[in-house]
């Protein structure tokens, strides 16, 4: 195609992605979608492979990349359908984590595209308030949706959607969301048929088939920068929070003219606990750290993806087996794998990596009778060679947005008494780490919390000789508590949570 020509069609896929999660975000009731957007949006081809996607989560996008293809191969589509999932073993991440699928049909009644959204759920159904348990059990994690009909021809299942609604503590805030959901894919639907009629489906083919080999070429040449070699790197979670800690990931690079092959050999096996990751989630992690790499016009699309191999042993940490359960693995044990590519990728060329980031979500799940609330808190961000890390932030996996404090305290019995920077917890070096995040809660009625937090024993590595980043601490009125636990709060009780600070880069 004409490169024009082709700047245009990947900017106008795009902007669909795009339209889809402004309608997801503003017709959407739960401030976690609605606020925090905690939600992805892409289109994929026919054979499910990447097209498009909109600048939204990491994990939850190199996610569905990586499983779409097996999902839209399984199950059988008509016009008007919508198949919901959220098994972490059949495509998904987590339970919170429900994806919504729709084809788009050409004038034989094959499909030859497919729009996709995910959205998080602060209430799935788990055992706990806020769906993110501390489990050993898949089932205690939720609703577990393989993959079904939500719609049919149009017309939403029944006998999907009830027994759904029927498990959840607020059936209407959740119903309203997952509408949400629908007419997020049906805005997508409507706009890549709109552009079917202006370009036929050998026109619409060959574009993307040119949209992929110019994606792969970019891939490459970024991937090419890095020296040819063998490099490795390993770190630790915390625990799992049953009792099991120091858990080791570890990641072998082979990089040779290009293409990498990425090994998680040496990872620990899957533990009791929720912080394993299915292959999914690994990929998601993966493709982040490389894409990173990659020069800044490569199109979001399965060519990019096309210079990476990587395998992790089944029935390890991030490559679990069912009925693992897996609802930290997604938020935690995914950023600890970014930090251990990206400390394997910076003994091939330190000075265009950072040092590691906070290194977690700080996940917090509550709720109490009719709510259920769920949010993330930023903190530092590594530093690198040409610049210290942001202090306060998302990071990595994540690029969620913090809850304003007017919508926490306007929807649920809660104050927050406390929202600054940690200062000085980011580490020392030529370019300083940024500081963490100081977030306490008032609790104002009796609430079930939980807390999946990492980063509280091994701090932060800094690069090139810069400190690594302080710390993060979680203290329940005046007690510190352990970075995975559960307790009840009550009125006048108080939660802090001082998140990590990212490694310094260089020595000061």
């Amino acid at each position: 195609m004409d490169p024009i020509e082709l700047s245009l069609f990947a900017s106008r896929i795009q902007s669909i992605c795009d339209e889809m999660g402004a309608v997801l975000r503003y017709a959407a009731f739960s401030p976690n979608i609605r606020d925090r957007l905690d939600f992805s949006c892409a289109l994929f081809d026919a054979n499910g492979h990447l097209c498009a996607q909109a600048a939204h989560i990491p994990v939850h996008l190199g996610s569905m990349a990586y499983a779409m293809a097996d999902i839209v191969n399984r199950c059988e589509w008509r016009p008007g359908d919508m198949i919901i999932l959220n098994d972490p073993f059949l495509g998904g991440t987590h339970l919170p984590d429900v994806t919504v699928i729709a084809p788009v049909f050409n004038d034989d009644m094959i499909p030859i595209a497919f729009v996709a959204n995910r959205a998080h759920h602060a209430d799935i159904g788990a055992s706990s308030p806020g769906s993110m348990p501390l489990a050993s059990q898949l089932e205690q994690e939720g609703v577990l949706l393989s993959p079904q009909h939500l719609m049919r021809a149009g017309q939403i299942v029944a006998s999907t959607f009830t027994p759904l609604l029927d498990a959840l503590n607020n059936p209407r805030q959740a119903e309203a969301d997952f509408r949400a959901q629908i007419s997020a894919n049906r805005t997508g639907h409507a706009r890549l048929a709109h552009l079917l009629e202006q370009m036929d489906e050998t026109a619409f083919t060959q574009a993307l088939a040119a949209l992929n080999d110019y994606a792969e070429t970019l891939a490459r040449r970024g991937l090419a920068s890095l020296p040819n070699g063998h490099y490795t790197f390993s770190d630790v979670m915390d625990d799992d929070g049953l009792g099991h800690q120091d858990i080791t990931i570890s990641v072998a690079l082979h990089i040779v003219d290009g293409t990498i092959t990425v090994d998680f050999s040496g990872t620990a096996s899957q533990v009791a606990g929720n912080i394993n990751c299915p292959l999914s989630v690994t990929a998601a992690a993966v493709y982040y750290c490389l894409y990173c790499l990659m020069p800044a016009q490569t199109p979001a699309c399965a060519g990019s993806f096309r210079p990476i191999r990587f395998s992790a042993p089944a029935g390890s940490l991030i490559n679990a087996c069912a009925p693992a359960a897996v609802a930290a693995g997604n938020v935690e044990t995914s950023s600890r794998i970014v930090d251990v590519i990206l400390g394997a990728l910076a003994q091939a060329d330190a000075d265009r990596l950072p040092a590691a980031s906070q290194g977690t979500m700080n996940n917090i799940a509550m709720g109490g009778a009719g709510w259920d609330y769920y949010e993330t808190a930023g903190g530092g961000m590594g530093a690198g060679r040409d610049g210290g890390g942001l202090d306060g932030v998302q990071s990595h996996m994540t690029n969620t947005l913090n809850t304003p404090i007017e919508v926490v305290e306007m929807q649920y019995p809660l104050r927050i008494s406390r929202y600054a920077l940690r200062d000085q917890t980011g580490g020392n070096g030529q370019r300083r780490g940024g500081d963490g995040l100081l977030r306490e809660y008032v609790f104002l009625a009796d609430t079930s919390v939980t807390l999946l937090t990492e980063r509280r024993d091994h701090a932060p590595w800094g690069l090139r000789g810069g400190g690594a980043g302080r710390c993060g601490e979680n203290r329940f009125n005046d007690q510190i508590l352990p970075a995975k636990s559960q307790l009840s709060a009550h009125e006048g009780d108080r939660l802090l949570l001082a998140t990590p600070g990212g490694g310094g880069w260089g020595q000061a």
